[in-house]
């Protein structure tokens, strides 16, 4: 057991040094060199994991949706979670700006992937339970606002990330949930939405409060 917990840590370890690599250089620019560094392993340790650089790739954007948010009476205000703790998460984990710039880069996706469809299908499940529970618009098609969703943020993360280094992509992400809105949510519930700029804040600092055990 105690030999399994380890290479949880040591894979966790190479993950997100890899993932530090991926958003500070890019995909072609990354050398294991520079993760082996970054994680402080052995190579044997980072081979018996992952056995390539594409791996590695693929691996940080298998857990890009990982979250474990709380569920909320309203779906829709899930939805909105998932939204504003990534936009959070973006300035603080590496594994969130490196899936963004892997998932972005053109040549790069062709051998690895990208998260993008991951996030589609996660919004989509949450749209398509808002909807059978009478909170959206009845024009909606979830997996079209999912789509719209995910590339609008791609949109705005580019530009909170060029024009500002990131610093206001939480505020950004705000303001596109608030004209976004409008068009998905019943009267009712939109007015119940919270989608201010540090939603995604008060909630990783709540899960953190919550007892691993719990």
């Amino acid at each position: 057991m105690a030999q399994q917990q380890r290479a949880v840590r040591t894979r966790r370890a190479v993950l997100e040094a890899a993932a530090t690599v991926f958003a500070e250089h890019g995909y072609t620019a990354a050398t294991i060199a520079d993760i082996l560094k970054t994680a402080g392993v052995t190579k044997g340790a980072l081979y018996f994991h992952f056995d390539s650089k594409e791996a590695l790739a693929k691996g940080v954007l298998e857990v890009q949706t990982d979250q474990h948010l709380p569920e909320q009476e309203v779906k829709l205000q899930e939805m909105v979670d998932v939204v504003m703790t990534v936009a959070h998460g973006l300035v603080h984990d590496p594994l969130l700006r490196a899936g963004a710039r892997l998932s972005a880069d053109p040549i790069g996706r062709r051998q690895y992937g990208s998260a993008w469809p991951l996030w589609v299908d996660m919004l989509t499940e949450i749209m398509t339970e808002a909807q059978k529970r009478g909170e959206t618009l009845s024009h909606v098609v979830p997996r079209e606002i999912a789509e719209m969703l995910v590339s609008a943020f791609h949109g705005v993360q580019l530009y909170a990330q060029l024009e500002a280094d990131l610093s206001e992509v939480e505020y950004r992400a705000s303001v596109l949930l608030k004209h976004v809105l409008p068009s998905v949510a019943s009267p009712a519930v939109l007015m119940s939405l919270d989608v201010a700029p540090d939603r995604g804040a008060r909630l990783i600092a709540q899960s953190t409060r919550v007892p691993a055990s719990v």
